[in-house]
């Protein structure tokens, strides 16, 4: 294995589930409006909702349960009762206590990167919901960094890969349009793995005629490919 990689993971969906606690909490949204909206209305006034406050409140649970509780007032004309919108706030405290649940080959994968590359850690998101799902997953000490941004541009590639004192560096991730394609503008390699559910926000097309980009089924791939580039 080349001993000259800095080795970036992103974190939700890609180390451990994330995805399908807020595709549980908007089916159950979907009930509990039920009475005032069709879903399909309402999934929309929901995504809008989410993509109006990212400025404002960030990637994350509590801005995800902030955007229920917007979108709720709105759609209901501001009748929603005050029980529905205690009910919206247990989703959120259920979807933030909800247990770590790592991803297949995940550790394996950590445990053959070794000592040989710098591995670091580079997730979006509430930087203490982060933090504890990191304490929570056991995998911290895997990681040489950890990198909580508000926003992955190639601009914060730069920076953070340019800490390292490694001549090239890979992002590993679930999202093209945050892990992948902005690591690639960066000057990295960026290696996708696809994850069966992934936030609408979160995808792009793959990006062409370029060697840097990689695709693999899962991380218990990922050692064998960076042995050969």
């Amino acid at each position: 294995m080349n001993h000259r990689w800095t080795i970036a993971f992103d974190a939700d969906d890609t180390l451990w589930e994330n995805e399908q606690f807020f595709q549980a909490s908007k089916h159950s949204f979907t009930e509990l409006l039920s009475g005032y909206v069709d879903p399909e209305h309402l999934d929309e006034r929901l995504a809008a909702a989410e993509l109006r406050n990212l400025a404002h409140y960030g990637y994350g649970i509590k801005g995800f349960t902030l955007s229920m509780i917007e979108t709720a007032i709105e759609v209901s004309g501001g009748k929603i009762p005050t029980a529905a919108i205690a009910a919206i706030l247990t989703m959120g405290r259920e979807m933030l206590s909800h247990p770590i649940e790592l991803l297949p080959q995940v550790r394996d994968c950590l445990e053959a990167l070794g000592d040989e590359t710098d591995i670091i850690l580079i997730t979006k998101g509430d930087l203490l919901h982060q933090e504890q799902k990191l304490a929570q997953s056991g995998l911290g000490d895997y990681f040489d960094a950890v990198e909580i941004v508000s926003e992955k541009t190639p601009e914060v590639y730069q920076r953070i890969f340019a800490r390292r004192d490694r001549p090239r560096a890979m992002m590993v991730g679930n999202s093209m349009r945050s892990d992948i394609l902005p690591a690639i503008a960066a000057g990295a390699w960026g290696t996708y793995v696809p994850h069966d559910l992934t936030w609408d926000h979160e995808k792009a097309e793959a990006p062409a005629n370029t060697s840097r980009f990689h695709q693999i089924a899962h991380l218990g791939e990922l050692p064998l490919l960076i042995a050969g580039l």
